[in-house]
């Protein structure tokens, strides 16, 4: 555990650990994969302003998002077939986010159930909810979540349709998985993982199979799920989302400063600025260059948090100094997870926690709030 001093060394450990099509299905992107490459190198560009001869004592990265206390300014956020990373990956995952006093987002594409998860997370329990064409589906995961005590709604709206990811197409990633050759031997190659799997009953799509008519498996799911994303989703959705959830709602996949004004108008209390891991439109701009604009449109009258190629405490640091109020992390999650399953996501929040406290620290500030754009080296930086 000691010698994984970093999130690389982590996604190190995955790639051995997991089998390749679910491996490839967490660290890939859309298309020739330029925006989930930018997402990570664009934060590389920015440089720090190191200050010394200051006060480095009585440091906190303790702070708020959209109105729940947290321990830094970071939550896990929603990866679909996160179970088939570690087996009930979902709640080793909540468990971990517990430990650490930061939100976890259950994915609406989850292997373990809304239920499930619910008797091991904390109270920073969120549900991430993608808007299919089957209104009353959506109803009940609404108010399934609410039972589960969720404390808030994150609203995905940047997969009406599935952009093309050409690892999970060369795997036969689908559900259930195509059990080629191929994808046998390499399973067979990955004992700790093939091992978990064998000792839980977790392997289906839990917010779902046996919560849709005519959907009792993983056979009859794949049918289902490739007619249901609704390429009609529009703005009025949002707000009926909104009425009916009742609580705080975060839209996430904001990635245009006209969409960020139409999500304040929509009512809802904080908005993701991100290009869902640049699984989507490939050639989008990365999280942290589109930010800035953002939060100078619509800082003041809404919650602006980003995601999208995290993979440090500094680039943590870096998006809040760029006026992000929370960030998320994914894959970092996911790669300590395939390597260690629980003890591998408290590693990456240890990791993660470690470079923002002390990068915060040299660059002369001991407190997360009091992070702004003067701990960067002018024109290194995106303007808005």
């Amino acid at each position: 555990m000691t010698v994984m001093t970093n999130i690389e060394d982590l996604r190190v450990l995955a790639q051995k650990r997991v089998p390749r099509m679910f491996y490839d299905y967490a660290d890939s992107g859309a298309w020739t994969e330029s925006t989930y490459r930018a997402n990570e190198s664009d934060f590389q560009k920015i440089k720090l302003r190191q200050r010394v001869a200051v006060n480095m004592e009585g440091r906190s990265t303790a702070t708020t998002m959209v109105g729940q206390r947290v321990h830094m300014p970071v939550a896990i956020a929603p990866t679909g077939l996160t179970g088939m990373q570690h087996a009930d990956g979902e709640i080793l995952a909540a468990r971990a986010a517990k430990q650490f006093g930061i939100p976890f987002t259950l994915s609406t594409m989850s292997i373990c159930s809304i239920e499930d998860v619910a008797r091991h997370a904390g109270e920073g329990f969120w549900f991430q909810l993608y808007v299919m064409k089957d209104r009353g589906f959506i109803e009940r995961l609404i108010d399934r979540a609410k039972a589960a005590h969720c404390s808030a709604l994150v609203l995905t709206l940047d997969l009406q349709i599935l952009g093309q990811r050409h690892k999970d197409i060369k795997n036969g990633l689908s559900a259930p998985p195509k059990l080629t050759l191929r994808n046998l031997i390499n399973i067979a190659s990955k004992p700790r993982w093939a091992l978990g799997m064998l000792g839980t009953q977790r392997r289906q799509f839990g917010n779902i199979v046996g919560h849709v008519s005519g959907v009792a498996d993983m056979s009859s799911l794949s049918e289902w799920t490739a007619s249901q994303f609704d390429p009609a989703l529009n703005w009025g959705d949002v707000e009926w989302i909104k009425q009916r959830w009742g609580g705080k709602l975060i839209v996430k996949g904001i990635q245009d400063v006209q969409d960020a004004r139409l999500a304040v108008e929509s009512g809802a209390d904080a908005l993701i600025v991100s290009n869902h891991g640049g699984r989507q439109l490939d050639g989008a701009q990365s999280s942290i260059e589109a930010l800035p604009a953002i939060v100078d449109a619509v800082g003041r009258h809404i919650e602006v948090h980003m995601d999208g190629g995290i993979r440090s405490g500094q680039d943590v640091l870096k998006a809040i100094a760029l006026g992000a109020k929370g960030t998320y992390i994914g894959r970092a999650m996911l790669y300590g997870l395939g390597a260690m399953g629980e003890a591998g996501v408290t590693r990456a929040l240890q990791i993660i926690h470690k470079e923002l406290d002390i990068t915060m620290a040299f660059c002369g500030r001991t407190d997360i709030g009091q992070v702004d754009r003067d701990i960067l080296l002018p024109g290194t930086f995106p303007q808005a």
